[in-house]
């Protein structure tokens, strides 16, 4: 297979055009090409006019030979190497793995546990993709706030109600990340989410996504407990020996219909897929000793701008109206030595309300596919350290975001707080809009948001926001809407484990974003993978 790069095209192009190019790439008459496959598209907007860049992967007769005689550094000569799941290992499970969350990581770790036929038990103590959204939008729409099923508990993880990125800095010589792609396309994805270079997945695709991965693990033998919650852990003689679940509702299915409960799970494996919200769960295990550390994160506000403008910004005023709403990446260090920047850009976008506990208010953004939205949002952040939330009590970091969140919930009266940039900078409340009209899931109200932050903070936020200036003419403008507060960027601790996977708790596997390991849908998904080919690599079920 001969791999072209650097093929670029204009917007309007066809696919007759494509398949034209890469024969003149390859000096080749087009009926040579037997099969073309694109690999990478993406955005070239340096120059104009934008133009799109391919990577497309063509087959041909005599590849080799071709090679020989063609001077093009943009062709190269590949093999694709298949993702290969590990064989099991010699030590006997006593019982089936337990997966606890089903987020990215918790269900890939259960699907790849499921192929391989350990039959795992994923418990989550939310409800169903779909029903987790009709909780989610009557909290939106009345306030009524569920405290397992929410923006950030059920199925399909914090994630689902996000901007869906599907790109990660991950390095991936083993093909994890193309397996997760591909398993999200089977799954119901559009194929496009193999080769634009910055994929996305909006909530309206992924909530069906989600419910069809979970079809697969229960079609191979698996178990999806929903309304499960994990209370406690008990651990003998430095091993897990099992935990203490409470559920409600339904199980998803061998087990049928069952009453409100709580009941003891033995188990040897134990994967804890949590997530970075999982409050109590990091109490319970701090409390019972298991080896967790302090954690860097970031925090800050949530800034809409008129999606018009960044794509202006982007790609020039006279752009293509065949473009995909434009995205923007921001850094900018303060005087001070602070990095702010932008985080979870979401092109076409809304701010949500993405609470999870009674009398605490975090946002985040949210896409839906088709990113049609007035407004782009994204979060300007600000990274904290331990040395920033004191103390060295492991959970100090948790404990610093609640009490942003608090002062959140205050400044709105319960609702998102929104302020006008050119007010957060004079300290002030606003009293009217300007021309930038607020996309918010979830009622808001006028607050004082820069109050929700340290004065340190706060200067670095309104120092970085105006720099940005400098990047994206029009950012810094006085009627971009402001609200707060983005909190959940990162797990506030790292439950520690080693190369292997396992904690030094035996049996124990922390795993994805909520353990300290990840950050996004896609490298949650691939630390799953990671796990579940350890957990592999070291035991057998019976009859495997």
């Amino acid at each position: 297979m001969l791999r072209i790069s650097q093929m670029k095209l204009p917007v309007t192009h066809t696919e007759a055009e494509l398949r034209k190019q890469a024969a003149r790439e390859l000096r080749v008459p087009e009926e040579h090409i037997r099969n073309l496959r694109i690999s990478r598209k993406s955005i070239d907007a340096r120059k104009k006019p934008v133009m799109y860049v391919y990577t497309v992967e063509v087959e041909l007769a005599e590849e080799k030979k071709l090679m020989k005689r063609l001077r093009n550094r943009n062709v190269s000569l590949v093999q694709p190497k298949a993702y290969e799941f590990p064989p099991s290992g010699g030590e006997l499970l006593s019982s089936r793995p337990v997966i606890v969350g089903t987020g990215p990581a918790g269900l890939f770790c259960g699907l790849m546990l499921a192929r391989a036929g350990y039959r795992p038990l994923l418990l989550e103590r939310g409800e169903t993709a779909r029903k987790r959204k009709k909780t989610v939008d009557r909290f939106w729409a009345t306030g009524e706030l569920a405290a397992d099923s929410n923006v950030q508990f059920g199925e399909g993880g914090a994630g689902t109600f996000s901007d869906g990125k599907l790109n990660t800095l991950v390095k991936d010589p083993k093909g994890r990340g193309r397996l997760v792609l591909e398993t999200f396309v089977q799954a119901g994805a559009p194929e496009e989410i193999l080769y634009w270079n910055k994929p996305h997945l909006g909530t309206d695709v992924l909530i069906g996504v989600v419910e069809r991965i979970r079809e697969e693990i229960i079609s191979l033998g698996g178990e999806v407990r929903f309304g499960a919650r994990m209370t406690d852990l008990h651990v003998e003689q430095g091993a897990v020996r099992g935990i203490y679940v409470r559920t409600k509702g339904l199980s998803e299915g061998a087990s049928g219909a069952f009453k409100e409960q709580e009941e003891f799970l033995p188990c040897s494996v134990l994967v804890l897929a949590i997530g970075h919200s999982a409050r109590d769960t990091f109490a319970m295990l701090a409390e019972k000793g298991i080896p967790m550390e302090q954690k860097a994160f970031a925090v800050g506000v949530r800034v809409e701008h008129p999606q018009e403008l960044i794509n202006e910004s982007q790609y020039g005023k006279e752009y293509p109206r065949e473009l995909p709403a434009a995205a923007y990446k921001l850094t900018r260090k303060t005087g001070s030595g602070r990095g702010v920047y932008s985080f979870c850009m979401c092109p076409g976008g809304w701010v949500v309300d993405a609470s999870s506990e009674e009398g605490l208010l975090a946002v985040n953004g949210m896409s839906y596919q088709a990113r049609d939205g007035r407004n782009a949002n994204s979060a300007m952040i600000v990274t904290v350290r331990p040395e920033d939330f004191g103390g060295t009590d492991v959970l100090a970091g948790m404990e610093f975001q609640r009490k942003l969140e608090r002062a959140a919930y205050r400044a709105g009266g319960g609702h998102v707080p929104v302020q006008l940039l050119a007010d957060f900078r004079k300290n002030q409340r606003s009293i009217n809009l300007g021309e930038v009209e607020p996309c918010i899931k979830g009622a808001w109200e006028f607050g004082d948001v820069r109050g929700i932050f340290p004065k340190e903070l706060s200067m670095a936020l309104e120092e970085g926001i105006l720099g940005c200036e400098q990047i994206l003419p029009g950012f810094s403008r006085g009627d971009a809407v402001l609200s707060g507060v983005e909190s959940r960027t990162s797990s506030p601790v790292r439950i520690l484990r080693r190369e292997d996977m396992e904690s030094p708790v035996k049996g124990l596997y922390p795993c994805g974003e909520g353990a300290g390991y990840a950050g996004g849908i896609t490298s949650a998904a691939m630390d799953g993978i990671r796990t579940a080919e350890a957990v592999a690599a070291r035991y057998r079920c019976p009859g495997i």
